[in-house]
């Protein structure tokens, strides 16, 4: 087996205290996340709904699932039951639909709003300014099962290090405007999610506060 152990401890000694770790479990097997929480990882992302369906089923109940990627409103309905964040919010219809979901479930779902910074071509995120429009047209407000946590975003991905650091200050100085604004009464307003594999280095540099990191800890991903 990849020595995910080996790998995890490598992670996390690059971490200073306070930045959480996500572990990528996406396209890799149980064994692997097993391997991973004995360790004491309890964070894990995925971004497939059925995939991550029996994975809660079949793994401990004290993990926290993540919902990592774009998520489609219908597939809301299906993770709402238990997912613990769910970490790309594009637009209001989704925060909607997941405010809606939430209800039914009797649960308050937190959530991250994904920004679209990146020079890169992607399909999904909000840019800076639709995202101070969603915040300031204040329909967020009256959605009482859904939190907004925070932002997330993903960085170019390109070996100009210049750039991607670049591109995280943006986030993190949109994130202080937003805090500023709109959440300086809440305190669980906190999260940065910003850092993969390739540059979570320089994320925590730049004011992430938990890292994304998949291959790194699990090696290439088994499709």
């Amino acid at each position: 087996m990849y020595d995910v152990k080996g790998n995890l401890k490598a992670v996390l000694a690059k971490l200073p205290q306070g930045v959480r770790l996500v572990a990528i479990s996406k396209y890799h097997p149980n064994e692997y996340i097993e391997a991973a929480y004995e360790e004491g990882q309890r964070i894990f992302g995925e971004s497939h709904e059925q995939e991550l369906r029996q994975k809660v089923d079949s793994l401990p109940k004290d993990i926290e699932w993540h919902f990592i990627g774009h998520l489609q409103t219908n597939k809301v309905k299906y993770i709402a039951p238990y997912i613990s964040m769910i970490e790309a919010v594009d637009s209001l219809k989704l925060l909607r639909e997941i405010d809606k979901q939430a209800a039914k479930n009797e649960r308050v779902i937190d959530v991250l709003l994904e920004l679209h910074i990146a020079e890169e071509e992607t399909k999904y995120g909000l840019v800076p300014e639709a995202c101070r429009e969603l915040l300031a047209d204040g329909e967020w407000r009256s959605l009482k099962h859904v939190r907004i946590c925070g932002l997330m975003m993903m960085a170019s991905y390109v070996d100009d290090e210049q750039q991607i650091r670049n591109e995280f200050r943006i986030a993190k100085k949109l994130f202080d405007e937003l805090k500023a604004r709109y959440f300086a009464d809440a305190p669980w307003f906190k999260e940065r999610s910003w850092g993969m594999s390739h540059d979570y280095p320089i994320a925590v540099e730049e004011g992430s506060t938990m890292v994304r990191v998949g291959t790194s800890i699990f090696g290439p991903r088994v499709y």
